[in-house]
C-alpha cells in the first residue's frame, strides 16, 4: 500500500499495553479508515525476543508497526521483516519518555539528535517501499524553542520523510513519569499548526489532548490528520462516526449491538486456541461508556472475565446485567 492510498485523517495512537491485536481488531469494526497502530515494540524484543513481536489480524488493515530503537542496522531490519508481515507502515517513537526507553537510546530523547533520527530513517526506507513515518513531541526539556523543533524537521525530512505526527506537549524527561508526561506539559497547538504552515509539502498530524470529533475537525482545518488516544481506548466508540464525520464515508454508522456481534465470533476463535477471554474483553469494557447502565457493564466484565472457563456467555451476561442496571 503506497503513501498516497493511506487516509491520515485519523489514527489512533499506539499505546503500551492498550493498543495490542485484539483492541485493534475491535476498533476496526467502529472505523473502517481509521490508521491504526502497534503498541511500540523495541528493536530487541523482534530481533532477540521468544515471541512474535509482529502479529495482526488482517482485518486490521491498513495497520502501522511503531518502531523503539536507535540502531539504524537494526531499525532497517525490523522494518524489513514488517514490510514482509504485510505492514502498511513503519513508525519511529521519537516521543515517548519513560526511563527505561532513555536508558536504551530511543524515544523523546532523540530528538536531541536529530542526525541520528535521519540516519535511522535513511536506513529503514532503503529496504522497504512502504512509509516510514516519525512521532515526536514539540521539544524536550529546555530544549523547546520553535528553532529546537524546525532544526528537527529539517533534518528528518531531508532523510525522506515525509509524515510527522507530532504530540503537541514537549517531554520532560527528568522529574515526571509518562504518565504525567501526558498531562502535566501544556499543550501548544499552535505550534504544530505553525509547522504545516511552514512545511506544506509535508504531512503534518495532531496527537494529543483531543476528547471528540468535533475537536478533530478544528484541527483538520490546520493539520492533515489528527491522532487520538487515551480516549479513543476509554470510549471507543467515539470510532463508529470516524468514517462519516471525518473522512466523507458514506456508510450506515455500526451500532454498539452489532460491533458486539461482530467480537463474539472473533472471541470465540482466540478461545479456541487457548486464549483467555480477558485478553479480548479488557478492551471492550468503555464501549458502553455515558449509557444508562455501562457500570453495571463494565463491572461483569472485570469480575467474571478473567475466571476459569470464562467464554463469551459473560459478554452476553454482562449486557443483560447492563439492560437490569439502568
Amino acid at each position: 500500500m503506497s503513501t498516497q492510498n493511506l487516509d491520515r485523517t485519523f489514527s489512533i495512537a499506539p499505546m503500551l499495553d492498550w493498543t495490542d491485536r485484539h483492541y485493534r481488531y475491535f476498533a476496526r469494526i467502529m472505523s473502517k479508515q481509521a490508521l491504526l497502530y502497534t503498541e511500540m515494540v523495541t528493536t530487541g524484543a523482534i530481533i532477540h525476543g521468544k515471541g512474535d513481536y509482529l502479529e495482526f489480524n488482517e482485518p486490521e488493515h491498513p495497520v502501522a508497526l511503531q518502531l523503539g530503537g536507535s540502531n539504524p542496522q537494526d531499525l532497517a531490519t525490523c522494518a524489513k521483516l514488517a514490510a514482509e508481515r504485510g505492514y502498511d507502515e513503519v513508525n519511529l517513537n521519537v516521543g515517548c519518555p519513560s526511563d527505561r526507553v532513555q536508558n536504551g537510546r530511543f524515544g523523546a530523547c532523540l530528538m536531541a539528535e536529530p542526525e541520528l533520527v535521519a540516519e535511522c530513517v535513511d536506513a529503514m526506507k532503503q529496504v522497504v517501499d512502504i512509509p516510514v513515518t516519525v512521532k515526536s513531541r514539540i521539544g524536550i526539556d529546555d530544549q523547546d524553542s520553535y528553532e529546537f523543533l524546525t532544526r528537527f524537521i529539517d533534518v528528518v525530512s531531508a532523510s525522506g520523510c515525509e509524515e510527522f505526527t507530532i504530540h503537541a506537549r514537549k517531554a520532560w524527561l527528568q522529574g515526571l513519569s509518562p504518565k504525567q508526561n501526558r498531562e502535566i506539559p501544556p499543550l501548544d497547538y499552535d505550534r504544530v499548526y505553525q509547522i504545516k504552515k511552514d512545511y506544506p509539502q509535508l504531512n503534518i498530524s495532531i496527537n494529543g489532548g483531543v476528547t471528540s470529533l468535533e475537536q478533530a475537525k478544528v484541527h483538520l482545518e490546520h493539520v492533515d490528520g489528527v491522532m487520538v488516544g487515551r480516549e479513543a481506548y476509554n470510549n471507543p466508540y467515539i470510532l463508529a462516526e470516524v468514517d462519516q464525520q471525518l473522512c466523507g464515508i458514506d456508510a450506515p454508522v455500526v451500532t454498539r449491538q452489532q460491533v458486539i456481534d461482530q467480537m463474539l465470533p472473533y472471541i470465540e476463535r482466540h478461545l479456541s486456541s487457548g486464549g483467555k477471554l480477558h485478553h479480548i474483553t479488557r478492551h471492550m469494557t468503555g464501549l458502553y461508556q455515558g449509557i444508562p447502565g455501562s457500570r453495571s457493564w463494565r463491572r461483569y466484565l472485570s469480575e467474571n472475565a478473567h475466571k476459569a472457563g470464562a467464554d463469551t456467555q459473560v459478554v452476553l451476561d454482562a449486557i443483560a446485567a447492563m439492560e437490569q442496571g439502568k
